[in-house]
């Protein structure tokens, strides 16, 4: 039971050069990226640390796409008020991250922003169940969080599947987007199975090609019939 979505390619600047930030960018953004992602890492809840609020500020300031920041933090409603002040609109939280996730994602929506749900490849679909009227979007993990360029773990498709028939059983909002080893052999068993978002690093800041060409062949897949 699919609900046909629009499809979005988002890539992720963890993968960008970022003394060639804007340039990429503005090359993803020409090949067909619809918004961009912004990982958020604390070194507590993923072991690595990466950027902070500040590069939404960086990253507002090159493209005027949507901005999505990914909360991989282990108190996420510290950081929730200044990503959305720098300019993000989407806000993902982890599910593994708050015991507070109605209130985490009660407030994103009051700033304005559209709250979202991770959940880390081994987490059910029904810690979801109370609070999916909330997400504007459910991030399926497809690696274990914390590094870029780790394989795509097949089984996260099944999850994909599952929760689709939720979200239309239900008559909700809600987009599915996958994270981690996204590239042209994974992105199209993934929109089979109900994911209509995708974010991509590696495979389209690390391409040979240039990242509007990676962004074109990734969405080509997407679109091949």
């Amino acid at each position: 039971m699919h609900d046909p979505r629009p499809f979005h390619l988002v890539p992720s600047i963890l993968a960008c050069e970022f003394h060639h930030l804007a340039d990429e960018v503005a090359a993803a953004e020409a090949g067909g990226a619809t918004r961009f992602q912004v990982d958020l890492m604390d070194g507590h809840f993923v072991p690595n640390i990466s950027m902070g609020p500040m590069f939404v500020e960086i990253l507002r300031g090159m493209t005027r796409l949507p901005i999505e920041a990914h909360l991989m933090v282990s108190d996420p409603a510290q950081w929730i008020d200044p990503v959305v002040k720098a300019g993000a609109g989407w806000v993902i939280v982890h599910q593994e991250s708050t015991p507070h996730l109605d209130r985490a994602l009660q407030h994103i929506a009051s700033l304005g922003a559209r709250p979202a749900v991770a959940l880390n490849p081994s987490t059910p679909l029904e810690t979801l169940d109370v609070v999916l009227p909330l997400c504007r979007m459910v991030l399926l993990m497809t690696v274990n969080p914390g590094f870029g360029g780790q394989k795509f773990i097949p089984y996260v498709l099944e999850k994909a599947r599952a929760l689709r028939q939720r979200i239309v059983a239900r008559g909700l909002d809600c987009d599915i987007e996958v994270d981690g080893g996204i590239d042209e052999q994974t992105i199209r068993p993934a929109a089979q199975a109900g994911v209509n978002v995708f974010v991509a690093g590696s495979s389209v800041f690390g391409d040979p090609r240039g990242p509007k060409a990676a962004a074109q062949s990734l969405l080509a897949r997407l679109n091949e019939k």
